[in-house]
C-alpha cells in the first residue's frame, strides 16, 4: 500500500478522462496498482475519478515506451485509442520525447503516434482491423462476424464484430437513446458470444462519410468518447459499403477522424485537452467505499 502522495496529470479526449501517473514524480512502480487502488482512484466521489489510468515507461531498448491500460473497475485494456492520444500528448508535454512522431506499445500491440503543433491534435495508427472470430474472440465456428444477430432481452440485434487489438460488437439497428445504451450495453458487453466480455457500440450511418456512434465500454460503462470505439464502428461501415474510407465519428463527447487503409490499417486523430495535476492522498486508498 502506497504511503507517500501519488501524482497525476489528467486530461480528456472529447469527455473520455484518464489520469496519467507521473513517473516522473512518484517512486511507485505501477504494477503496485491493484484493481481495488485503480477503482478508488477512478472513483468520481470517493477519489480523484477518471474513466481509467495510464502508466508508462520507456522500454530497455530505448525503442519506444510501454503502456498499461487501466479500466476503473480495476480490469485492465489491451488498447484505448483516446488513452494512447492522451499518453502521447502526456509524453511530449513532459518532454519525454523530443520527435513529434514515436511508438508506444501496449499489449494490444505496437503503435504509431503523432502529435501535431502544441498537442492539441493527436494522430495514432492504430493498426489493423480484423473481423475474424477467432482474434476477436467470438464464439462458435471461425468466420468473419458480418451481419449476426444477437437475442438481447428478447429483442434482435444485428450486430458486426471486430478487433483492432481489442474486442468490439457493433450493433446496426440504427439510433439509440442514452438509456437504452445504458439498458443493453451490458447485456451484450456480458453475453456468452463473447468469452472476454466486449465493447460496444451503436451504429447510426449519416452519410458516406459520416457516422454517429453511442458507446458502452467494457470495464469502464457509458461513455462519451472511445478512440478504438470510433475504429470498429467506421471499419464496419466501410466494410459493409455503407461509408467511403474517410469517416467523421460523431460522439456524444465530440468528433474523431478515422482513416481506413486498403489493408484495413487505421489512422485516428483528433483532439486532447490537459486538464490539470492531482496529487492522492494515501489516505483515499485506506478508505471504503459504499456499495
Amino acid at each position: 500500500m502506497p504511503t507517500k502522495i501519488m501524482e497525476f496529470l489528467k486530461y480528456h479526449a472529447l469527455g473520455n478522462d484518464y489520469l496519467v501517473l507521473d513517473s516522473g514524480n512518484n517512486d511507485l512502480p505501477w504494477i503496485s496498482l491493484t484493481a481495488e487502488q485503480v477503482r478508488k482512484i477512478c472513483n468520481r466521489n470517493f477519489g480523484l475519478g477518471a474513466d481509467g489510468i495510464l502508466v508508462g515507461s520507456k522500454d530497455d531498448s530505448g525503442k519506444y515506451f510501454n503502456l498499461q491500460i487501466f479500466n476503473p473497475d480495476g480490469s485492465t485494456a489491451e488498447k484505448s485509442g483516446n488513452g494512447l492520444r492522451i499518453f502521447a500528448r502526456f509524453l511530449r508535454d513532459q518532454k519525454q520525447v523530443n520527435e513529434s512522431q514515436f511508438k508506444i506499445m501496449t499489449s494490444g500491440g505496437l503503435v504509431t503516434a503523432l502529435v501535431e503543433n502544441s498537442g492539441s491534435n493527436v494522430s495514432v495508427e492504430m493498426g489493423k482491423v480484423s473481423f475474424q472470430s477467432d482474434k476477436i474472440p467470438v464464439a462458435g465456428k471461425i468466420r468473419e462476424v458480418l451481419n449476426e444477430t444477437i437475442d438481447i432481452d428478447g429483442q434482435q440485434l444485428k450486430y458486426c464484430a471486430a478487433t483492432i487489438g481489442n474486442p468490439h460488437c457493433v450493433v446496426l439497428n440504427g439510433e439509440q437513446t442514452q438509456d437504452e445504451v445504458r439498458r443493453i450495453g451490458p447485456l451484450i458487453e456480458t453475453h456468452p458470444n463473447f468469452p472476454n466480455r466486449i465493447n460496444v457500440q451503436f451504429l447510426e450511418v449519416l452519410d458516406r462519410g459520416k457516422i454517429r456512434i453511442e458507446i458502452w465500454e467494457r470495464g469502464a460503462g457509458y461513455t462519451l468518447a472511445s478512440g478504438s470505439s470510433s475504429c470498429a464502428a467506421a471499419s464496419v461501415a466501410h466494410r459493409l459499403g455503407l461509408c467511403e474510407n474517410k469517416i467523421a465519428v460523431l460522439m456524444p463527447g465530440g468528433q474523431i477522424d478515422i482513416t481506413v487503409n486498403e489493408d484495413y490499417s487505421i489512422s485516428m486523430r483528433g483532439p486532447v485537452t490537459r486538464v490539470g495535476r492531482m496529487s492522492l492522498d494515501p489516505e483515499c486508498l485506506d478508505s471504503e467505499i459504499s456499495a
